[in-house]
């Protein structure tokens, strides 16, 4: 266990890392937002949805804090939506962070004494926090106690705070860097996966009335197709048709509408952009479909590897358009076909597909 070293005159103050938001404060920011503000009006996700909603139904029948909860997942998909709508359904205050803002162990002996009876804290990318913090947490997630050392050298002493019932919600794209030790004191790790055209149009319809534009199931369902399966690009995509048709449609959007809009984007009906395709064209034809490695990869198409690997590959491989294989990266027949070219069929190809 890890104890910071604090002047025996000195309160834990308030990191500049985080923010609490009370969730009964009316007109805040979150509430301006296009985030839904409860189950009621969070679409998708309708396995880890029911999943929450039984755990705070459970909590709230017993009088407890809810566990601590872990979401995982692409970003985009909703996470810091479901801590928000947690820590109202429980009328709770809601203290955010993220990682890469603790530094040290002070800063997490700041937030965590600070909390209040039932409050959420919630931090973002979780998988960032150093080893060192990370171990300061588990007591506190585990008996919701704080060790701190007082002083230094022959003065030093140590001494046990008591902190209020609280939850912890982490969030992490990446869970498989989560240690063993900190994932095991989350009780069930919900995965957020990517939404379905349907589900996407309805966020779209949604996110359209609260924006005040007029848009057609035809114009929802375009935005929604090339939307990647993510709500925040989707949100995104609507806000820039909604610019295009206030200037050159009337402020209404159609299927037509909303084509041209994102044509001028350079954005597919499968959501691919320009680098997506830029990507697909070098393996095709600098690399004859490949395997090619990321670093070449990343020099033909003037990218950096990171990224390639973490921003485009994920979705490319999603569709089915490239694969990993042990030599590199390699086009699959569906690249080929988007390209308007016919797969090769020669065994040394085939045997990649």
């Amino acid at each position: 266990m890890l104890s910071t070293r604090l002047h025996p005159r000195c309160v834990p103050a308030l990191s500049d890392s985080y923010y609490s938001e009370t969730s009964e404060t009316p007109k805040s920011e979150f509430d301006r937002s296009l985030r839904p503000p409860d189950f009621g009006e969070f679409c998708g996700q309708a396995k880890v949805k029911e999943r929450l909603m039984l755990m705070v139904e459970a909590a709230k029948q017993r009088g407890d804090a809810l566990d601590h909860v872990l979401l995982c997942g692409p970003p985009g998909l909703g996470k810091t939506t479901l801590a928000h709508i947690l820590s109202r359904g429980f009328g709770s205050a809601i203290h955010v962070t993220s990682g890469p803002q603790i530094e040290k162990a002070g800063d997490l002996a700041g937030i965590l004494t600070n909390l209040q009876h039932g409050d959420f804290l919630f931090i973002d990318e979780i998988h960032r926090l150093h080893p060192a913090i990370e171990e300061y947490l588990y007591p506190a997630m585990e008996d919701f106690q704080l060790d701190i050392i007082i002083d230094s050298g022959p003065n030093a002493r140590s001494i046990t705070l008591s902190l209020p019932p609280f939850t912890l919600v982490g969030a992490t794209t990446k869970a498989g860097m989560l240690t063993r030790p900190l994932l095991s004191r989350f009780g069930i790790t919900n995965r957020l996966d990517y939404y379905s055209p349907e589900e996407l149009t309805t966020i779209i319809h949604r996110s359209a009335d609260l924006l005040g534009v007029e848009v057609d199931p035809g114009g929802a369902l375009e935005i929604a197709k090339r939307s990647r399966g993510t709500p925040r690009i989707a949100n995104n995509l609507l806000r820039w048709v909604r610019d295009y048709a206030q200037v050159r449609a009337d402020n209404t959007i159609n299927a037509e509408v909303a084509v041209a809009a994102l044509a001028m984007l350079e954005i597919d009906e499968d959501g691919l952009d320009e680098m997506d395709l830029r990507i697909l064209e070098s393996m095709i034809y600098k690399y004859a479909g490949g395997p090619v490695g990321l670093t070449s990869l990343a020099v033909a198409v003037g990218e950096d590897e990171a990224t390639l690997n973490e921003v485009y590959e994920p979705y490319l491989i999603l569709k089915g358009f490239v694969k990993r294989t042990p030599r590199g990266r390699a086009a699959l027949p569906a690249a080929y076909r988007k390209l308007g070219i016919d797969p090769p069929r020669d065994a040394s190809q085939a045997e990649l597909f």
